[in-house]
């Protein structure tokens, strides 16, 4: 009986022996263990792969312990250098630009207020070519693109029409007279319902109805809607002017450069609201940039661009910054490129000649998006 319990005591202590340091193996370390360097140090750029800290002392002593398999240390992925954008874009000599819109990617246009011309510019180099060559009287203000169809819609300042181009072949596909007594077709924009473009010297605006995957309409349906309600015009003097649309196109915000005042519009009916300001007003106000609640307003003579934070119904706002910068030489229209407002200059203060220079300028936006 002794020598039974004995012999059963000493199975015992064996298999206690062979099955702990077992499960210990299976069961892997308690910490996380990387292989030591040559030099003894954790370099700052490798982690763990299971993301902890290694600790040095532990490490080093189970390293090449086989109990303890050696977690493989992974580097960090490499950030790639963020990409610098030119802050001042050089346009050609003597081109006399006014519109700005951003299309596809970092691509960017720039009409003429000279022959109509359309500049198409890339955001991340700086360079660019002519798309549309222009030609004698006709004349390119506001833009606005399309980029279901890749259409850009062009406003015809006193020539009364609006141009469509496509911009993968620089071709005209569609013109359309808007008005035949005196005008100035200054701005445009598309949503997915219509393009919209203002007319300084009347108190109306023009819808273009767009078919599926943005298709132009015939001219026997493009639509002059007056304004009405609150809208105040100006005689004799440069009235409507930039015009943006909320995102489902319900509504529209047109500035009135004259009287200093922006209106919240009704697209079908043409009832004109003002939006309440506190904190000044946007007079020379021109073009617009809408992004949720937030509106930019260029005001060309004044070389600045108000920043005017919106209420939830649109119908009041506050004006929570203003934008100035030494390469502001009177700025007409601006557009958005992800953390950046890009301004043109169309410099109203100078006698236009072949070798006057023009330019684009970027504005990062450091301050808290709302």
């Amino acid at each position: 009986m002794y020598i039974r319990k004995r012999t059963f005591l000493s199975f015992l202590v064996l298999v206690t022996l062979l099955v702990i340091p077992l499960g210990s193996a299976l069961a892997g370390p308690k910490y996380p263990v990387v292989i030591p360097p040559a030099n003894g140090h954790q370099p700052e750029d490798q982690i763990v792969s299971n993301g902890r800290p290694a600790f040095a002392g532990y490490q080093a002593n189970r390293a090449n312990s086989p109990a303890y398999p050696r977690n493989r240390v992974v580097p960090k992925k490499a950030t790639p250098p963020r990409q610098v954008y030119p802050e001042v874009i050089p346009l050609p000599d003597g081109f006399r630009p006014e519109g700005i819109v951003i299309g596809l990617g970092h691509t960017f246009y720039v009409g003429s207020l000279a022959n109509g011309a359309i500049y198409q510019g890339d955001l991340r180099t700086g360079e660019g070519s002519l798309l549309f060559e222009g030609e004698t009287g006709r004349v390119a203000v506001g833009l606005g693109f399309d980029p279901r169809s890749g259409y850009l819609f062009v406003s015809g300042g006193p020539t009364g029409y609006a141009y469509v181009y496509d911009t993968r072949t620089g071709e005209e596909v569609a013109s359309y007279q808007l008005s035949t007594t005196d005008s100035f077709i200054n701005d445009v924009i598309v949503t997915r319902q219509a393009a919209y473009f203002t007319n300084s010297f009347e108190a109306v605006i023009y819808r273009l109805p767009l078919g599926p995957r943005g298709a132009l309409p015939d001219a026997s349906d493009v639509e002059a809607i007056s304004l009405i309600g609150d809208w105040e015009q100006a005689p004799n003097a440069f009235n409507a002017n930039g015009i943006e649309a909320t995102q489902n196109g319900k509504y529209l915000i047109v500035v009135n450069s004259v009287v200093g005042k922006l209106y919240l519009v009704d697209p079908d009916s043409g009832e004109a609201t003002e939006i309440s300001l506190e904190g000044g007003d946007v007079t020379n106000g021109d073009g617009l940039v809408l992004r949720g609640k937030t509106l930019f307003v260029v005001q060309n003579q004044l070389n600045q661009v108000a920043i005017i934070q919106l209420s939830p119904d649109l119908l009041s706002g506050e004006i929570v910054r203003v934008i100035s910068d030494p390469d502001f030489r009177i700025p007409t229209t601006a557009d958005i490129f992800q953390d950046a407002l890009y301004v043109v200059n169309a410099r109203f203060d100078v006698t236009p000649e072949p070798d006057t220079e023009y330019e684009v300028v970027r504005v990062p936006l450091t301050y808290p998006q709302p």
